[in-house]
């Protein structure tokens, strides 16, 4: 257990802290919530990297701890607030967990039928999450200050437009991927 895998818990352990936080309607200490475990997140990249302490443990915890936080994020936010604000739409809300399921099947079939093990992530993909993460963030800001609301709404346009584009490039990428594979094979036995 390194350091590193133990702030990937912790920041799972801050999900429930971060959906009461909502649920109470308390936004901008859920806010504070989410951007800790976004430190968290950083830390625990630096530290693996850094120190050499990355693990296998870790390449699943990481992804699973982040992907835990940003659908709750994206599913308590979907939720109008008592006192009424800003809300993420239900249907981009859907169209990031439908994103995300699809590259966990694809990546899935590639392993089972294909015996694929490498898919890495691409750069649309990591910028898509940025995209995700600062639309809940001014979706907060939206709920504490009407100054964020504009802004708010703009960006979960720019995440929707974000989050189908990288859609479809993994399923070009997984396209592409099996003959990939074959060459990188034949690479490391010749």
């Amino acid at each position: 257990m390194t350091l590193p895998n133990l702030l990937s818990l912790l920041r799972m352990g801050l999900v429930p802290l971060f959906i009461i936080a909502l649920v109470e309607g308390q936004p901008f200490r859920a806010l504070l919530i989410f951007l800790f475990a976004g430190i968290t997140d950083a830390l625990d990249g630096f530290i693996a990297r850094f120190f050499d302490q990355q693990s296998h443990l870790g390449t699943y915890l990481d992804p699973i701890a982040d992907k835990l936080l940003l659908t709750s994020a994206y599913v308590m936010l979907a939720i109008p607030p008592a006192g009424g604000g800003v809300t993420i739409p239900v249907w981009l809300t859907i169209l990031v967990i439908a994103r995300d399921v699809l590259i966990v099947i694809i990546a899935l079939i590639l392993y089972l039928a294909l015996e694929v093990s490498h898919f890495p992530p691409a750069m649309i993909g990591k910028v898509t999450t940025v995209v995700q993460v600062v639309t809940v963030v001014l979706v907060m800001l939206g709920r504490t200050h009407g100054l964020f609301e504009v802004p708010a709404l703009a960006a979960v346009y720019v995440t929707a437009v974000f989050t189908v584009t990288s859609g479809f490039f993994y399923i070009y990428r997984a396209s592409r991927l099996p003959e990939e594979e074959k060459a990188r094979r034949e690479t490391e036995t010749a």
